[in-house]
C-alpha cells in the first residue's frame, strides 16, 4: 500500500473519530449506558455503529493512535488490535503509518 492510500485511509479513520466527539458530548447515555458511535475504520462508506460506553470510549481517545471500530474492519496493513469486546474492537495505528 502507498503512502498517499495510507494517508487518505487514516484520514477516513480521523473524520470519524470527529464526528464520534461530537456525538459522545452532545448526547447522555441512554439506561445501559452505551453510546452508539460510528465505527472508526478507514472504509468511508461504513455506516456501522458500535456501543460502548462513555468511558471506554475516554479510554481509547486517550491514545491519539487508538480507534474503535466494528468487528471485522481492521486494516492490517495500517493498524493492529489491541483490545476485543464484545460489538467492537480497539485498534491501534502502525505510527508509521499515522
Amino acid at each position: 500500500m502507498d503512502d498517499l492510500t495510507k494517508r487518505r485511509l487514516v484520514h477516513n479513520e480521523e473524520v470519524f473519530r470527529a464526528i464520534n466527539d461530537e456525538v459522545r458530548e452532545a448526547h447522555a447515555p441512554p439506561e445501559d449506558g452505551k453510546v452508539a458511535f460510528l465505527c472508526e475504520c478507514a472504509d468511508r462508506s461504513c455506516t456501522e455503529k458500535v456501543r460502548l460506553a462513555a468511558d471506554e470510549y475516554r479510554w481509547v481517545r486517550a491514545d491519539p493512535n487508538r480507534f474503535v471500530v466494528a468487528p471485522g474492519h481492521v486494516l492490517p496493513e495500517l493498524e493492529h488490535v489491541v483490545e476485543r469486546h464484545d460489538g467492537y474492537e480497539v485498534v491501534e495505528k502502525d505510527v508509521r503509518a499515522a
